[in-house]
């Protein structure tokens, strides 16, 4: 089984190139089927998760011609089945995208129910609500979700939850639907704005992506595109915050500082020093931060997924800071992991860290369990002391390309090892260090 092992204390310094957003392109994909011509989608990232999504769309009898590492070419000409059940798709969340695609273009689909990071409950009420206003009969049979429908008509919709992944798929499905559909308290993050943009390259109506009222006019078909997807929003925080973390001057490339604005807004509140370019972000740690209070909440309010990332700071901050978890019940998880490498971190309720910062936090193994929380127990391990081994870091592997590589290339001594042998190579490496 592979592991991470770390040597922390090194201060991160220099250039990264931030790839494409993880969830945007989960969307994008599922898009791409619906056209019966070929949709080009570039920029992907190479991430496990797209990979899986990918060979799911390949079983469904559509092409996917994989350009190169970051560019696939997805016809839905030939698509076969509306079924989708295997192994690896149940694991990701994103896999219930297809729904909407397939409910959209044949009016039946049949997905695993999805899987991903135990991070709290994720119900797919909202997403079969919508459904159901656009004409559709839902239900969860033998561990599928099924879909059918005679005919999808556009509906008045409110959402009852402001929810990603129920605003996308139902916004996929009702792209082909006859007449208009209205879309209430909707998801604004730029991952839906960007599947939103796709559609409308793809010959699809819609207005106020990013807003909170989407209108979607129902279109006969779908035809083909070339599509970029956007850069990723949570791993140039992550990166971004490394930098708090390692007391070191990092410059994120190839992003959309606007899409970052409540990350910069966090770190020049608790001491950084943040300098912002056209596609660009420098964030310069010199001294300890000081303490504060985050709220998670929708976009533009600070992201969940950054939630974890940013305990690992305030964990070193001067004073008393206090983090609220307002979108999932037990992204705290992590918690225990952190506190064995000597953070002082106490939950209280589901939903409250109460985090007193210390000096320095030390060496320790560590499991990781999900993916934003196994980022950040890896900044945790760049800012130690000592040797941190993290384990289950398949979670990580689903959501950053080239970690190692791209944290190796800052100045962080990190390597990838898969047993007892080559960690203990690791640590007789590090003494000489």
């Amino acid at each position: 089984m592979e592991q991470y092992i770390v040597k922390g204390g090194n201060p991160l310094v220099g250039e990264v190139v931030i790839s494409g957003a993880k969830n945007a392109a989960l969307g994008i994909l599922a898009a791409a089927i619906m056209a019966d011509e070929p949709v080009l989608v570039s920029n992907l990232p190479d991430v496990n998760d797209v990979n899986v999504l990918l060979e799911a769309i390949s079983q469904t009898g559509a092409s996917v011609d994989r350009r190169d590492r970051h560019t696939a070419r997805i016809n839905g000409v030939g698509i076969r089945s509306c079924v989708v059940n295997n192994s690896y798709i149940k694991k990701m969340r994103a896999s219930y995208y297809l729904l909407g695609a397939m409910l959209g273009k044949y009016h039946h689909a049949e997905v695993a129910l999805p899987g991903g990071c135990n991070i709290g409950s994720r119900p797919i009420d909202q997403h079969l609500k919508g459904f159901s206003a656009l004409g559709a009969v839902g239900r969860i049979q033998n561990g599928m979700i099924i879909v059918d429908a005679k005919r999808l008509a556009g509906a008045r919709i409110y959402f009852d939850k402001v929810s990603v992944g129920a605003t996308i798929n139902v916004m996929l499905a009702a792209c082909l639907a006859e007449g208009r559909t209205i879309l209430e308290n909707v998801a604004k993050e730029p991952h839906v704005v960007d599947v939103a943009n796709l559609l409308n390259a793809m010959g699809a109506n819609i207005k106020g992506a990013g807003t909170d009222v989407i209108r979607i006019d129902g279109v006969e078909k779908l035809h083909g595109a070339d599509y970029s997807v956007i850069p990723d929003q949570i791993e140039a925080g992550t990166y971004m915050f490394a930098a708090a973390a390692t007391k070191g001057d990092i410059t994120v490339r190839n992003v959309i500082p606007k899409h970052l604005d409540c990350l910069t807004s966090k770190l020049r509140e608790i001491g950084c020093e943040i300098s912002e370019f056209d596609d660009a972000v420098r964030v310069v740690c010199k001294k300890r931060l000081r303490c504060t209070s985050v709220n998670t909440m929708p976009y533009p309010g600070f992201p969940t997924d950054m939630q974890p990332q940013m305990v690992v700071i305030l964990s070193l901050a001067e004073g008393t800071s206090i983090v609220t978890e307002s979108i999932f019940e037990n992204r705290f998880r992590y918690v225990g992991e952190l506190t064995r490498m000597g953070a002082n971190v106490r939950v209280e309720g589901s939903n409250i860290a109460i985090i007193n910062g210390i000096h320095q936090l030390s060496g320790a193994q560590v499991s990781v369990p999900d993916l934003r929380a196994g980022a950040a127990l890896v900044l945790a391990a760049l800012a130690a002391d000592g040797i941190t081994v993290l384990e289950d870091i398949e979670y990580i592997k689903r959501g950053y390309e080239d970690f190692v590589e791209k944290l190796s290339s800052l100045g962080g001594v990190i390597e990838t090892v898969d047993s007892e042998k080559e960690i203990s190579k690791f640590r007789l490496k590090a003494v000489s260090m």
